[in-house]
């Protein structure tokens, strides 16, 4: 009998902590941050989680030699359960995301789905395979704006896109292990990604705390002495600018120190390392999305799942 560790090894379970940032740095890019935003990221989890189990069915025969332990080709779940648990997550996914942002973000969410399949069932092989599961990830950003406007979002989702673009590229390597051009290329898109997450415009006003407040003549009327609001507000404004750069450096090390050492010895042991740092790293990038766009206590608050998922992907892998 099929048991709840087989379902959550199947769906890569605590892999999903990667996903909720996405749709938090769209929202914050598009200046909709609030209730939905939750609603949204728990459909984008279901789709996740199909995505995953399409994956596994999709690709069966291969794991059977290539990776014979996973829960398909070790007969703890059947391939028609499998299909079965893919096709579930998908609709749910998909009447969640109705249900949460209506049409607007129906329209994100269909595309998105389709998207994951298209991947899994005929892309994930092909020379374009990196660019279509990219191009998931961008969805899932914007699929967090839809309830503003999504374009205000496309850098933010451009910037998750190229990341992905370089995890994926390493993760067709996890069996065979890679030549060492492979990571250097990933660790300078790395690099220029970590750039991008540090740079973006701002499209909205940032919060209250990120705000200007004026200098103003003190009490003993000496002028151009700031009051004690202003010199707080010089320190936030600092703070805000502070917390991408030391989020986005915090990627830089977990990510990129993991494509350093494929660089060095490029096993497959260590490729398949470099992987799952940047999957359970993500949500530190996402977190200097949304720190840049203004929501900082909220980007850190997102960060964390970095370090979480990284523990928990020593009990259950994420790739």
């Amino acid at each position: 009998m099929t048991s709840v560790a087989d379902l959550a090894e199947l769906v890569r379970a605590p892999a999903a902590l990667s996903v909720p940032g996405d749709l938090v740095a769209g929202a914050a890019a598009a200046g909709v941050l609030g209730p939905r935003t939750a609603g949204l990221a728990g459909a984008s989890v279901l789709l996740y989680w199909a995505g995953m189990a399409a994956n596994d069915w999709a690709d069966r025969r291969l794991d059977a030699e290539e990776r014979p332990e996973r829960p398909i080709p070790s007969g703890r779940i059947s391939p028609t359960a499998a299909a079965g648990v893919a096709v579930g997550l998908t609709a749910a996914g998909l009447g969640l995301a109705a249900a949460v942002g209506g049409r607007r973000a129906t329209a994100v969410a269909l595309p998105l789905a389709a998207t994951i399949w298209g991947y899994d069932l005929a892309a994930k092989n092909t020379a374009a395979g990196p660019a279509v599961m990219a191009a998931c990830r961008g969805l899932d950003v914007l699929l967090g704006a839809s309830s503003g406007r999504p374009v205000r979002a496309l850098p933010a989702a451009l910037t998750v896109a190229a990341h992905t673009w370089t995890v994926t590229a390493l993760s067709r390597r996890e069996v065979s292990g890679a030549d060492v051009a492979l990571p250097r290329r990933t660790l300078a898109g790395t690099a220029l990604v970590a750039l991008a997450a540090t740079t973006l415009p701002r499209t909205h006003r940032p919060t209250p705390g990120g705000d200007a407040v004026p200098a103003s003549t003190g009490a003993a009327g000496d002028p151009g002495r700031r009051t004690a609001p202003g010199v707080r507000a010089g320190v936030g404004r600092s703070l805000a600018a502070a917390l991408p750069v030391g989020l986005a450096g915090w990627y830089v090390a977990r990510y990129g120190g993991a494509q350093v050492r494929v660089a060095a010895d490029p096993t497959a042991g260590r490729v398949r390392a470099a992987v799952g740092a940047g999957i359970t790293g993500l949500p530190s990038l996402q977190g200097a999305l949304t720190a840049r766009a203004g929501a900082g206590l909220l980007g850190a608050l997102v960060a964390l799942a970095a370090p979480l998922g990284g523990r928990l992907a020593r009990k259950l892998s994420p790739t």
